[in-house]
């Protein structure tokens, strides 16, 4: 009778609790997923020449990290002294550095634009990785990013767990999964490999249709449960395609239900130069009436 009693009071208790969870979630200011506002812990730039100079008012989201998609792109250096040649509008560090949005930077090493020939090189990206992480810069570098990305498919990806050990810590990787194969496919194969001291930052795919944000942040639970909670971040895709080709920011609508379904993790906007104009970062900022 004991034993019957404690269940059914278990089970009282689990629907008291519940309906509290319920109600404090309708009157939480985040409870509200498609109305509150959008805080972000970093955003995300990928250099290009069209956007050597990044502008911005992404603190106001919340962001004090900046994640540098690389230092150097097929071939070509985004920082001054490496061996490459320099890119032909180089960024000027200095002030990047003090901006409020890039308090803290993980600064991305050496990469290509298209995947496969990444793929194919990774040793000759890996020494180009070693040589820009020397390299001095004015920025508070917290972390090194490694912009070779990873998903189930990439049979090799193994090769990697040796290579990465030549490169500075902390260090970051991008995982996504493009064949959506799954979350445990996914954070199966990377237990098998990955150094247990490389973080991985989770690419949600939801810019390009991949899966739904409630999905993404699965896939987020089920990497922190294999990897740790410390090693998993989130990049929210902050694009949706154009019809023909092309992609266009998200809207405040598209963006705001997306970002907020991830509360408790860090999370990373991709990208701020490209898709985050102010009149768009400033309507995130607030909650929707």
């Amino acid at each position: 009778m004991d034993v019957i009693f404690q269940r059914l009071r278990s089970a009282a208790l689990a629907v008291i609790t519940a309906s509290l969870l319920a109600a404090c979630a309708g009157c939480h200011p985040f409870g509200d997923a498609d109305r509150a506002p959008v805080r972000v812990d970093g955003v995300v730039w990928q250099p290009d020449n069209a956007t050597a100079q990044p502008q911005g008012k992404w603190q106001q989201l919340g962001a004090r990290e900046l994640l540098v998609q690389w230092s150097a792109v097929d071939g070509v250096a985004f920082v001054p002294g490496s061996k490459m040649p320099p890119a032909p509008r180089m960024p000027d560090w200095e002030r990047i550095a003090r901006e409020p949005w890039a308090r803290e930077v993980i600064l991305g090493l050496a990469g290509r634009f298209d995947e496969k020939a990444a793929r194919a090189g990774i040793e000759q990206l890996v020494e180009e990785s070693a040589e820009l992480a020397r390299l001095p810069t004015p920025l508070h570098v917290t972390g090194w990013y490694f912009p070779v990305e990873i998903d189930p498919t990439w049979a090799d990806a193994p090769r990697l767990g040796a290579l990465l050990a030549r490169l500075p810590r902390p260090l970051w990787i991008t995982v996504y999964d493009s064949a959506n194969l799954g979350p445990d496919a996914l954070a199966d194969g990377l237990a098998k490999w990955l150094p247990p001291d490389v973080g991985v930052f989770f690419q949600d795919g939801v810019g390009v249709y991949a899966r739904e944000p409630r999905i993404a942040l699965h896939y987020a639970d089920v990497l922190s449960q294999r990897l740790g909670r410390a090693r998993v971040r989130i990049i929210a895709e902050a694009f949706r395609p154009m019809p023909g080709g092309g992609f266009r920011s998200a809207t405040a609508d598209e963006i705001r239900p997306q970002v907020n379904t991830y509360r408790g993790y860090r999370v990373s906007i991709f990208d701020g130069p490209h898709y985050l104009p102010d009149g768009l970062v400033e309507a995130l900022a607030r909650r929707k009436d």
